[in-house]
């Protein structure tokens, strides 16, 4: 059996072409925004939420009354689920987000509740951005006086608060949560306490953009005998990536490989995801050479930041996916023609490399496997068309024996924006209907699409 996970559940926004003409912050964080998937029940109770907020003749109290209701009657998970995506930044449902705290009011009061600091960090970052003040430092201090003098839970709330309030963009919230993390570090004898927050510290500057400051605390650091780790080092190279800075960032990767941090895959691909948000394509061509000289394996997110970075792959894919215009090409041969510059050459560097093809597919006599899971469209897409290929050549040259059974697994949409719609399960399906491919949904499990080995192979060969 050959089993194909195209991971379904995929957190990319529909394909977004580079624009050189769009600042350079906000195509980031269409790029880079998590949003918090949603479950089917949750979304229903927010449209009857948002019916009922929006209704005149509705008072507040009625709002109250159904959320306390909901949470009452639904399991922990979902009512978590609603609350984590009112206090995202990124929600979908912002006009709701003033409903937080009387719905995390609502939440204390089950039985299932469990006291989250971090959750609090996030209701608190979102109250400051609202401007209620007196709110958000009520639940400062009633977590504080929870913690009480656990030196390494007040260290990690008080991370946890400059992450969220970096995360909210909120400069006020940040700025008194970073002065009062930095008293906590600067009172204490304990290394781990120092450790975690400067991590945070050096974290939530880059976040802010003060990515300067940022580094200046790597001075504070050697001065109180804690040692900048590589956490500390990726952080600041990506914070200047992401401005463009890409001489400060060089220097920056420069520096961290003379104190012992060697540019490993993850490092490369912040690298190339920087490049990647400014639409530089052929300095990216240049780091993929340089990533395969030093025998550095691309990665699943290797992919995914490349190709987002595409815009001709990321154009036809929106119109494919969006209008059922059938502009997608199906061959890698077919792909080829309708490239040019350095997006041909980048897409080049990751169909000559091996190495995530070799990573996520496995095959012996009984089973065969592919899994894609964790890859954008454009990932998926390109994997797509380099399985097919290996495929063809592997049975004709007899590289490949004939598994009893192909299965293809899109996944059912867990983690998609909407969960249980997947937009990868969409995109098989246009591909293998556009190919003629003998795979069809399983009966059994509707995530999947299966096949016989034999019939796949004579459809291939």
């Amino acid at each position: 059996m050959i089993v194909i996970g195209l991971g379904g559940n995929l957190k990319l926004p529909l394909p977004l072409p580079c624009n050189r003409h769009q600042p350079p912050q906000k195509l980031t964080s269409k790029l880079l925004s998590p949003k918090c998937a949603l479950t089917k029940q949750a979304h229903r109770f927010l449209s009857t939420l948002s019916t009922t907020a929006k209704d005149p003749s509705a008072s507040s109290s009625a709002t109250h009354k159904l959320i306390q209701k909901f949470v009452a009657t639904s399991p922990k998970s979902v009512s978590l689920n609603i609350l984590s995506h009112l206090l995202s930044p990124h929600t979908s449902h912002p006009h709701l987000s003033a409903l937080a705290l009387p719905f995390y009011t609502r939440i204390t009061e089950a039985t299932w509740f469990d006291w989250n600091p971090k959750l609090v960090a996030d209701l608190v970052a979102l109250l400051d951005k609202q401007g209620r003040y007196e709110e958000s430092e009520k639940l400062i201090s009633e977590a504080v006086s929870k913690i009480e003098l656990r030196e390494r839970e007040l260290v990690l709330f008080y991370c946890n608060l400059v992450e969220s309030h970096s995360k909210q963009g909120s400069k006020r919230g940040f700025d008194v949560s970073f002065t009062r993390l930095n008293r906590v570090v600067d009172d204490s004898s304990s290394v781990y306490v120092k450790q975690r927050g400067f991590e945070a510290m050096v974290s939530g500057l880059c976040e802010m953009g003060q990515v300067c400051e940022a580094e200046k605390v790597f001075d504070e650091m050697r001065v109180r005998g804690v040692k900048v780790s590589r956490f500390e080092f990726r952080c600041v190279l990506y914070g200047y990536g992401r401005l463009g800075l890409f001489e400060d960032m060089e220097r920056v990767v420069n520096q961290m490989e003379s104190e012992g941090f060697v540019a490993d895959t993850i490092c490369c691909n912040m690298i190339l995801s920087a490049y990647g948000c400014h639409c530089e394509l052929a300095r990216m061509v240049l780091w993929l050479r340089k990533m395969r000289a030093s025998q550095i394996s691309f990665s699943i997110r290797t992919y995914n930041s490349v190709l987002n970075s595409c815009p001709t792959i990321m154009s036809i894919m929106a119109q494919e996916m969006e209008t059922g215009v059938e502009t997608l090409p199906l061959s890698i041969g077919e792909l080829s023609g309708i490239l040019s510059g350095d997006e041909a050459l980048v897409v080049k560097e990751l169909v000559e490399s091996n190495s995530v093809l070799e990573e996520v597919m496995t095959w012996d006599s009984l089973e065969g496997k592919l899994d894609l899971h964790g890859m954008h469209l454009g990932s998926c897409y390109l994997m797509m068309l380099k399985w097919m290929e290996e495929l063809q050549d592997g049975f004709k040259d007899g590289k490949y024996v004939i598994p009893r059974e192909i299965t293809l697994v899109c996944g059912l949409g867990k983690h998609s924006n909407v969960r249980g719609e997947s937009p990868v399960k969409s995109l098989v399906r246009k591909m293998l209907v556009r190919l003629k491919s003998p795979m069809r949904n399983d009966r059994k499990n509707v995530g999947c699409f299966v096949a016989k080995g034999k019939v796949v192979r004579d459809w291939l060969c």
